[in-house]
């Protein structure tokens, strides 16, 4: 796993680039987008870690961001078109906490028309750009908490922890009409996907150096590299031991009692190695997704 701190301005697939140059091979891929105008966390899968992303994508997340009040964008952030404009009433700090509140928990969202969500095999971002009027899907999401930083003028720093699926730009437009006026995303910072934070990430900078060659830089984008383990402290673990982990090694179902945990569930040999994704069913455990031994990985590479 390789942990990005993601510059503004490229997308979350510039950055996979990146890294695909800087270690040699084509196997990368990203456990969940960041838009172009956001920063921080950017959480790569490679080699083996491509096959552990799509279980990371569900992962709780933390974003700090400022919004900027008095204009609606057609993107919700500061890269799009304004919309429409509204006067922005005085605020203070207890009624924008208040405000805030009505957000957390579980409620149902509408997406942004700008987005990766796809209707009928083609993504709302695509349609808006062909000049179709789009309406945004609604979806339930799940806020856990909402930080406020700072109130200035037209301006409002918040701290977000939230669920899958939650689009925080679409939070700093629902904020803004509850508060009596319109806004629109000014600065968004992901600080924790899932099992890392910010102080786990590499400077884009760095990705960007060694892409290009730079073997110092190169040198720091091996050294960062983190195990699959280090992935796995929010999903469910469960160790399987060494006979247990030949038999899903080779894909075949392991008998035993459900086990009183959540799915997914990673299934570890005796030294901690991850094995296999596995579910429960039928009286034992099923590999959906097995995982080389590192010690073959490192032995081909």
């Amino acid at each position: 796993m390789l942990v990005v701190d993601k510059p503004r301005g490229p997308t979350s697939h510039d950055v996979v680039a990146w890294a695909r140059r800087a270690l040699g091979t084509r196997a990368v891929g990203h456990a969940g987008t960041l838009d172009p105008m956001a920063t921080g966390v950017l959480v790569l899968g490679v080699g083996e870690g491509t096959k552990l992303t799509p279980y990371l994508m569900s992962e709780d997340k933390a974003y700090e961001t400022t919004i900027v009040l008095g204009a609606e964008t057609d993107t919700l952030d500061a890269e799009g078109r304004a919309t429409s404009e509204h006067d922005v009433p005085a605020l203070d700090r207890a009624t924008v906490e208040a405000a805030c509140a009505r957000f957390v928990g579980t409620y149902l969202q509408r997406a942004p028309a700008v987005s990766a969500i796809k209707k009928d095999g083609v993504a709302l971002h695509e349609r808006v750009r062909r000049g179709e009027d789009v309406e945004a899907p609604e979806r339930e999401v799940r806020c856990d908490a909402i930080e406020v930083l700072d109130v200035r003028a037209r301006e409002i720093d918040l701290r977000v922890r939230c669920g899958k699926g939650f689009y925080v730009r679409s939070l700093g437009r629902d904020l803004a009409r509850e508060l009596g006026t319109r806004g629109h995303l000014g600065a968004l910072r992901r600080t924790r996907s899932g099992a890392f934070g910010a102080e786990d990430a590499l400077s884009g900078e760095v990705l960007q150096r060694a892409r290009r060659g730079d073997e110092d830089a190169r040198a720091q984008v091996r050294a960062s590299l983190r195990s699959l383990e280090a992935a796995l402290s929010t999903i469910a673990r469960l160790d399987v031991g060494a006979s247990g982990a030949r038999e899903l090694r080779h894909g075949r179902a392991l008998r035993i009692e459900e086990p009183v945990v959540r799915e997914p569930i990673a299934a570890l040999d005796e030294s901690g190695e991850l094995v296999a994704i596995v579910r429960w069913s039928e009286g034992a455990l099923r590999v959906v997704r097995g995982f080389a031994p590192r010690a073959s990985v490192e032995g081909a590479s």
